[in-house]
């Protein structure tokens, strides 16, 4: 039997009725499941979040805040554990409490499980009601054709693909192209058009992906419902703005074009863009007839 870890989260290998369902309808389903931690209920939608090792500051700030956005929804975080955009999702999940399931490109035991600075993160995933998952053998070694196999994982177990930045040969293209496959619902963010990590999800939107600027976007890729902001919530997103960002707001009062903001403000283009892009993916601003306006629902 296995014992790896605490009692409650002890490392186990799953009967076939224990897979969740949505894995056993892809072509090529796992024949073995291992878990540590908790599988969501049924009734969660699951949503996997994948990206770009090598993220921009934009990637990172856009993956936060499309994620806490998505706080008290019953939304469940999966991603691969890897370094960079994936990590980053689990731990913006975690930071709103939200459940998350890591499914590595590695076996489970803690001495095997890849990669190895983010075990710390795994044992974390755990204790907050989140699971590891694997078809790999506990002590299954890390081999680069791990996560091709293990994508297909990612994608046949959610309900949607959220795609943040990716260069278009990468193994989060792989996890796209899977999504289509399954028929699943696949999102991804726009990004800088100078960008190499803009490729991948640019190339998807051209092909019918739905592009996702707000999480409310991503709730109703879900079919969730969402809800009136509480009283202070709007304060707490302002007061999570940069001084740029703070600047730019207090501009709109009344809309205006963007020669109109680069010219009252003294930003450069690329500057002013960048601001305006995180802004829109806070729901702060929208763009309408060649003019930057504040939110309505502000």
């Amino acid at each position: 039997m296995l014992q790896y870890g605490h009692m409650s989260t002890a490392l186990r290998k799953l009967q076939t009725s224990e897979f969740p369902s949505s894995l056993l309808q892809i072509p090529e389903p796992p024949e073995t499941l291992y878990l540590r931690g908790s599988l969501p209920d049924a009734e969660l939608k699951l949503l996997c979040v994948v990206g770009s090792r090598k993220f921009t500051s934009y990637g990172k700030e856009a993956c936060e805040k499309l994620i806490s956005g998505l706080r008290g929804y019953p939304v469940v975080i999966v991603s691969g554990l890897a370094l960079g955009i994936d990590a980053i999702a689990h731990q913006a999940a975690l930071s709103v409490g939200l459940v998350t399931i890591a499914v590595p490109g590695s076996g489970l035991h803690p001495d095997y499980l890849y990669p190895s600075t983010n075990r710390r993160l795994a044992e974390k995933i755990v204790e907050a009601g989140g699971a590891l998952l694997s078809e790999f053998e506990p002590k299954h070694p890390t081999y680069p054709s791990n996560f091709p196999q293990r994508n297909r994982i990612m994608a046949g177990l959610s309900h949607a693909v959220l795609m943040i930045e990716a260069e278009t040969r990468s193994g989060t293209m792989i996890t796209g192209r899977l999504a289509a496959d399954y028929n699943k619902e696949l999102l991804v963010v726009p990004g800088n058009i100078f960008s190499k990590t803009s490729e991948g999800p640019h190339l998807f939107m051209k092909l019918g992906a739905t592009p996702i600027t707000t999480s409310k976007d991503i709730l109703e890729a879900l079919h969730l419902t969402p809800r009136p902001p509480e009283q202070g919530e709007l304060t707490l997103v302002y007061e999570d703005c940069s001084s740029e960002e703070k600047e730019i707001l207090e501009s709109l009062i009344e809309p205006k074009t963007k020669d109109q903001l680069i010219e009252e403000l003294g930003r450069s283009v690329s500057l002013l863009n960048s601001a305006l892009s995180l802004l829109e993916l806070k729901g702060l601003i929208r763009e309408e007839m060649g003019e930057i306006r504040r939110s309505t629902s502000l």
